[in-house]
């Protein structure tokens, strides 16, 4: 493991990371572990929530890469995150047909009520972060807003507080 003195759940992280990759059967000599990286790239993100630089350089160890191929693939995709997301991703469509029918509204309320700013640190307590995206490719439905990649659609502020209220019950 890359990290030393890791807490109990984190070094719970790393083992499981480990478990996929060396289930993988990937050695220094295998050329496909370069083929590999986006799909361990991806369990990674699922187990830590986001792609820190310490998960990146374990990464990159164990399918013998360097730091900057990992990263490298990371800073491209935009699926890839190294900034910690909430347990609920509130993307909201930004684009010109939702911006037309109020979705700055929405956005605003949305950022009221989390108490958080769009495109910054989630909530407090991890449940929430706040993403403003361009189109969605949802014009019809707009104002668009997706919690976690489901799509609600003529969304307005009230709608939106009524969506958050029930992923907080979710916990």
């Amino acid at each position: 493991m890359c990290c030393k003195n890791l807490s109990e759940g984190a070094a719970a992280k790393f083992a499981e990371l480990d478990a996929f990759i060396d289930g993988l059967g990937i050695d220094r000599s295998d050329e496909r572990r370069r083929g590999r990286l986006i799909q361990v790239l991806h369990r990674a993100q699922s187990i830590f929530g986001y792609l820190p630089r310490e998960v990146q350089i374990h990464v990159a160890e164990k399918l013998y890469l360097t730091e900057a191929q990992v990263s490298g693939v990371v800073s491209f995709y935009n699926y890839f995150t190294t900034e910690p997301k909430g347990k609920y991703c509130i993307d909201i469509c930004m684009g010109t047909a939702c911006y037309v029918k109020g979705s700055e509204k929405v956005l605003s309320e949305v950022e009221r009520v989390l108490g958080v700013k769009a495109d910054t640190n989630p909530t407090e307590d991890g449940l929430f972060s706040i993403s403003a995206l361009r189109c969605v490719g949802a014009c019809g439905l707009a104002p668009v807003m997706m919690v976690n990649g489901k799509v609600y659609g003529k969304v307005t502020p009230a709608k939106a507080v009524e969506i958050i209220k029930e992923y907080k019950e979710r916990g």
